[in-house]
């Protein structure tokens, strides 16, 4: 069939039409046009901002850990999972879960993937293995974990519209599983090769060639994502991984798929970089306005200690604590605070008259509470379904 500049359809024995991308960078080059060039540089300094922001956060360190859980809950929200914020943090605050525990899993697996992916780009660049080992951490126990986690696919797979029954009712079908190895091993010496693309703009084809020759049976819209935050991380362009982009594709999943779709019909490359770079911007302002609300919590939370005359150094050290650990017990304040568990039930419970805490176990023993305030503004866009 006809090629064109991303590559070029295959009718198979099946009735259907598998993609075979061509090589990146694409040929003919990018055109950066006028509005290229800005979005560009725009995404350039909107990313160093929010990547300065970080210093100035109460803990940055615990930001981050807190939108990691944002950007694993939005990533397997995509594929279709209920979880939410605080479903996933009841989870890891050892209560008894009130949603599908397999949709937890999935949320934790992939905050675990991330944690070792980013540790072990510490001393190695990203390659095929890293990303097969990754795979595998993300889809072991889940619902996908008897879909070869960790291996590239052997079968064809491929992405299906809704209600459909059959691969020739498919919205797309990626290469045929005999070309996968070779199309990873290429896509893997552009990733490593060096040159003057810009970074974003590598990643952003990057991404889009990954989920083109869609390597896995399972997992390949979660790996995809957790590739761009690997490589902004590895190739030094944030300092921490703060840019997360799932919330940006799950607003506007209909233009995600649409603008791919034109790269695999028409190799729209320059529509996908516009769609991926006003991304960076918009997620990242929005970060940065969350950190800025974050700083004005911390500094609030404080004036009302003060205002209440409410437990000294011990207050404002708790208070700091639950930037980490949103959901705590009395028992975990005084291991915080190296006090009595009556100490810390009494300041505890002070935190919870002024509003600061919020008793989330219904009044039985073994109370748990929360952070609300904390909370509310990392959760934001998390709640289940297409566009929230």
């Amino acid at each position: 069939m006809q090629e064109s500049r991303s590559g070029h359809f295959v009718h198979q024995k099946g009735g259907y039409n598998a993609f075979i991308p061509r090589s990146l960078p694409p040929d003919p080059p990018i055109v950066y046009d006028e509005t290229l060039q800005y979005l560009l540089s725009e995404a350039d300094r909107a990313l160093a901002r929010l990547d300065g922001m970080a210093v100035t956060l109460p803990n940055p360190d615990l930001f981050i850990a807190m939108y990691m859980k944002k950007e694993a809950l939005l990533s397997s929200q995509i594929e279709g999972t209920e979880a939410s914020l605080k479903g996933v943090l009841e989870f890891e605050a050892n209560l008894k879960p009130t949603e599908n525990i397999n949709d937890l899993r999935e949320v934790v697996n992939y905050l675990r993937a991330m944690d070792s992916g980013l540790e072990r780009l510490k001393s190695a660049p990203i390659s095929l293995d890293l990303v097969r080992d990754i795979h595998c951490i993300l889809i072991k126990g889940t619902r996908g974990s008897d879909r070869e986690p960790g291996n590239f696919r052997t079968v064809q797979n491929y992405i299906a519209r809704s209600g459909a029954t059959s691969i020739r009712d498919a919205v797309f079908v990626p290469p045929p599983p005999e070309r996968v190895e070779a199309l990873m091993k290429d896509l893997e010496a552009f990733i490593l090769a060096k040159g003057s693309v810009p970074p974003l703009i590598k990643i952003a084809l990057i991404h889009a060639q990954f989920e083109t020759i869609h390597p896995f049976l399972d997992g390949n819209g979660r790996m995809g994502r957790l590739l761009i935050t690997f490589y902004l991380c590895w190739k030094g362009i944030l300092a921490k991984p703060l840019l997360y982009l799932s919330i940006y594709f799950k607003r506007h999943r209909e233009e995600y798929y649409r603008t791919l779709n034109e790269v695999w019909t028409d190799g729209a490359w320059e529509a996908w970089l516009r769609f991926f770079l006003q991304g960076v911007i918009e997620v990242s302002n929005e970060s940065i306005a969350s950190a800025r609300e974050i700083i004005q919590l911390k500094d609030g939370v404080v004036d009302t200690l003060l205002k209440h005359e409410i437990g000294g150094a011990n207050a404002v050290k708790l208070v700091y604590a639950l930037f980490d650990e949103p959901i705590i017990t009395t028992r975990e304040a005084a291991e915080v605070l190296g006090v009595s568990g009556p100490t810390a039930y009494q300041l505890i419970g002070r935190l919870e008259d002024i509003g600061i805490l919020k008793e989330i176990t219904g009044g039985r023993r073994y109370k748990k509470y929360m952070f609300a305030d904390y909370v509310s503004i990392i959760e934001r866009g998390t709640r289940p379904g297409p566009g929230n």
